[in-house]
C-alpha cells in the first residue's frame, strides 16, 4: 500500500495527480489528471481519469473506473467493480473513418453527491446525479438522475424506497413511470 505520490512499481500515478493528505491507495492503480480529496482510500485495480474529482473521506474500491467528467463529493462509497461512463454514443471512428480523438465527441458530466453509496457492479450513465445520501442497488443502471435519499435499483434503476439518515429506511415507494 502506498500513501499519496509514493508509488511502487506496481502503480501508475501521474505528476498531474493531485493527491490530498492521508490519502490510502493500494497498487495496481492507474490515475492520471486527477483530484483525491483528503483520507479517501483507493483499492487495487482502480483507474481514474483525467478531470475526474475525488471528495474527502471517499472509499473507492477494487475494479471501478472512474473516466473523465465524474464529480465524486465527501464521503461517498464505490462498491467494487464499478463503472462510469461519460459518451452515450461512443464510437472507434470518426465520420472519415479514422479513429476518434478527443475532438470528436464531448464528454458528458456525472455528479454523485455528498454520503451517496453505489453498490458493486453498477453502472452509472453519464449526464446523471445521484443525489446527497442516496443509495445505488448492487449492479444497478443509472440511467438518470437519483434524488437525494432515494434506494434505488435495477436495471434501469428505479427508486424502491427512500431512507431517513437517522433510522434507516423508512417507507417503500411505488416504481416511477418510465
Amino acid at each position: 500500500m502506498a500513501t499519496g505520490h509514493n508509488t511502487s512499481a506496481c502503480q501508475r500515478i501521474a505528476d498531474d495527480v493531485k493527491v490530498g493528505r492521508d490519502v490510502k491507495i493500494f497498487d495496481f492503480v492507474n490515475l492520471y489528471g486527477c483530484t483525491i480529496g483528503d483520507r479517501t482510500k483507493v483499492g487495487t485495480f482502480v483507474e481514474i481519469q483525467k478531470g475526474a474529482e475525488i471528495g474527502r473521506d471517499c472509499k473507492i474500491s477494487s475494479h471501478t473506473f472512474i473516466c473523465e467528467g465524474v464529480t465524486i463529493e465527501d464521503r461517498v462509497f464505490v462498491g467494487h467493480n464499478v463503472v462510469f461512463i461519460n459518451d452515450r454514443y461512443p464510437r472507434a471512428t470518426n465520420a472519415a473513418g479514422g479513429l476518434q480523438t478527443e475532438t470528436d465527441w464531448a464528454v458528458q458530466q456525472t455528479l454523485v453527491r455528498r454520503g451517496a453509496s453505489i453498490g458493486s457492479g453498477s453502472v452509472i450513465m453519464c449526464d446523471v446525479t445521484i443525489g446527497e445520501n442516496a443509495i445505488v442497488g448492487a449492479g444497478s443502471v443509472v440511467t438518470r438522475d437519483v434524488p437525494a435519499n432515494a434506494i434505488v435499483a435495477g436495471v434501469p434503476a428505479r427508486i424502491i424506497r427512500y431512507v431517513d439518515r437517522n433510522v434507516g429506511p423508512i417507507h417503500e415507494f411505488a416504481e416511477e413511470a418510465a
